[in-house]
């Protein structure tokens, strides 16, 4: 008999992430424990047996919770158990846009740091997320009622440099199921039931209100939808790029230029400048994009827009520059 088919389509997933590495490489695999992660690590071990990659499983210590050190312990035993290099790493969570942002960021830069370490020559080839198509849903939905734009709306790519996301196209059902499959005990962390987490509250409270008024495949359709708006934001963020560089000029941006280019394409340059000029992508809302817009398309002697990371916008005459803005600093 074959393996269990949840167990099979975790392994499949994973086999078709890995299938461009040359043999040899280093593939990291970030583990919490939890099922998907669980699920990920255990169907990487076996498939990289036969091209004969090397599987670092990395488990993250954000030291947030009681025992929490303990925990990441059993982790690291575990993956080593399924026949992987293991190795937990602790980390400092700040408090910069709040407690899940600052724990997403501490968690992916001690990811990069354990990648880089390992490998003969550059770091590990790859790293492994374990989210699967109900966190794709849950990332639509929380962009929705941010009222982004299409690449937010877009959610988590399968590929975004090193980073690979095999399992996007399955249901966490599945990961769980997987691991019940292999006898692989799974850590609940406590966290996912706090609904103090806005993300919780959209798993535990909102998605199963719209599965329940408007019929089963919610999800299902906002991962569709994520994947087909990501098509369109990357077309147009390749037209953006060709309307950056023509409107770009030594001292800032072309406002005439800019101004004969579609809202779609003339937003997505301003952001790009001021994020380049340092402002913060997590503050930088679509009520700045566009006043910065309107700097374009209804000037009328404005004095500028002032963007966070003490940043601001002006134009002068047809010229737009982003600049230190001295009264926020």
């Amino acid at each position: 008999m074959g393996p269990h088919p949840a167990v099979a389509a975790v392994r499949l997933a994973v086999r078709r992430a890995l299938a461009d590495l040359e043999p040899g490489s280093w593939v990291l695999v970030a583990c919490s424990g939890g099922a998907d992660s669980l699920a990920l690590l255990a169907a990487t071990c076996f498939e990289a047996r036969r091209p004969t990659h090397t599987v670092l499983g990395v488990t993250v210590d954000h030291g947030l919770q009681p025992g929490s050190a303990e925990h990441a312990d059993r982790v690291v035993a575990q993956m080593r158990a399924l026949g992987a290099e293991a190795r937990a790493v602790t980390v400092e969570v700040g408090t910069a846009g709040g407690p899940e942002a600052a724990a997403r960021s501490a968690r992916y830069a001690a990811l990069d740091a354990a990648a880089d370490q390992h490998g003969e020559q550059s770091g590990a080839d790859v790293i492994l997320l374990g989210h699967t198509r109900d966190d794709q849903a849950e990332t639509v939905l929380l962009g929705l009622a941010r009222g982004s734009g299409a690449r937010s709306l877009s959610g988590m790519a399968s590929v975004t440099g090193r980073y690979r996301r095999p399992l996007l196209d399955l249901t966490r059902a599945e990961t769980r199921a997987a691991c019940e499959a292999e006898g692989l005990q799974v850590w609940e962390d406590p966290h996912n039931s706090d609904t103090s987490y806005t993300r919780v509250r959209v798993r535990r409270e909102v998605l199963p209100v719209l599965e329940r008024e408007l019929g089963p495949g919610v999800a299902d359709a906002l991962a569709r939808t994520a994947r087909l708006l990501r098509d369109d934001a990357d077309a147009l963020d390749a037209i953006a790029d060709e309307a950056h560089h023509a409107a770009r000029l030594p001292e800032g941006l072309d406002a005439a230029v800019l101004r004969e280019h579609p809202p779609a394409v003339r937003r997505r340059v301003l952001r790009r400048t001021a994020l380049e000029a340092g402002c913060p992508a997590t503050e930088l809302f679509a009520v700045h994009v566009d006043a910065m817009d309107a700097l374009v398309t209804d000037w009328r002697g404005q004095a500028g827009v002032d963007l966070p990371g003490a940043r601001r916008l002006s134009r002068d005459g047809g010229v737009l520059r982003v600049a230190p803005n001295p009264v926020a600093g």
